[in-house]
């Protein structure tokens, strides 16, 4: 077989195929453009299909064209809000229109395939696991002291509804995620070994704390948890649970047959977060030590 003729036609034929623009709609709605050959190897007699450049397009699609699903919640007056589908790019079904529109010339336009997504939590979900308390724990804090009241509502806003279903893990750097000041965090004291310091995010190991004296009080199991390197005052000595973006976590695991709501949030100086399930859910609580008011 004469390889040169071959590379000899591929070259001359390219130019001409890779010129062919083809643009990606939504709805009808142009989003962006791409090259006949974007996706495809060169230089090759068959479509051969680069499915590393490929998935690293779409995950930049996903971003734009996407929307993430919510999960059913509760408001502060007990009321269920309902769930909302998402959608996302229908990965599989993308691809077959590529390989259709590298082989039609006279395409130039391709609608994105769109497929829907759906929450972990609904409405049903939420209304059976709302019902039994098998967790409590209440904190006070120094309202005075604005930016670390802040710091504290803030957390606490961002732990509050989360289910955890059954041998699943929480983690608390994973659900708050970074302090930072785009999200909202203030300068607020914080312990830094051993020593007073002020960072932001300062007063989110309370909410640490707290959520870990009521998973205790639930007798659910602890995967991770560390203490400060000196006392702190909202909590009985060793039962507080120190985080950092960039250091210790507070985790647990679910081990129980049901899943576990939690409901946190702040009422005037106070800090309450309690931990709820299902009426049939078999549980064995642990007595854990009042915080001091």
């Amino acid at each position: 077989m004469n390889f040169s003729w071959i590379m000899a036609f591929m070259l001359a034929v390219q130019p001409v195929i890779a010129t062919k623009e083809i643009t990606l709609t939504k709805n009808g709605v142009s989003v962006t453009t791409i090259n006949q050959l974007d996706f495809f190897h060169p230089y090759t007699d068959l479509p051969l299909f680069n499915d590393q450049k490929y998935q690293h397009f779409l995950d930049q699609l996903d971003q734009q064209v996407s929307l993430k699903p919510k999960n059913a919640s509760i408001d502060n007056k007990g009321n269920i809000i309902s769930e909302e589908a998402g959608y996302k790019i229908n990965r599989e079904t993308f691809k077959e229109r590529i390989y259709a529109n590298f082989f039609n010339q006279n395409s130039s336009s391709m609608e994105i395939p769109m497929m829907s997504i759906y929450p972990k939590v609904d409405s049903e979900l939420l209304s059976d696991i709302r019902n039994k308390r098998i967790g409590r724990y209440i904190t006070s804090f120094n309202s005075g002291n604005k930016n670390r009241s802040f710091n504290i509502k803030l957390a606490a806003e961002a732990i509050n509804n989360v289910v955890v279903f059954p041998e699943e893990t929480f983690s608390f750097n994973k659900v708050v995620g970074k302090r930072t000041k785009a999200k909202g965090y203030l300068k607020a004291p914080v312990i830094v070994r051993g020593e007073f310091s002020e960072d932001i995010g300062g007063g989110i190991c309370q909410v640490s704390s707290t959520l870990f004296n009521a998973v205790d009080n639930a007798g659910l199991t602890i995967v991770q948890r560390f203490s400060h390197s000196r006392k702190v005052p909202y909590i009985p000595p060793g039962r507080d649970a120190t985080v950092s973006w960039y250091g210790p976590d507070f985790v647990f695991k679910n081990k129980y047959q049901q899943p576990i709501l939690i409901r946190a949030r702040t009422l005037g100086n106070l800090l309450i977060i309690n931990l709820y399930s299902s009426e049939g859910i078999h549980y064995k609580p642990n007595k854990v030590p009042n915080a001091p008011y």
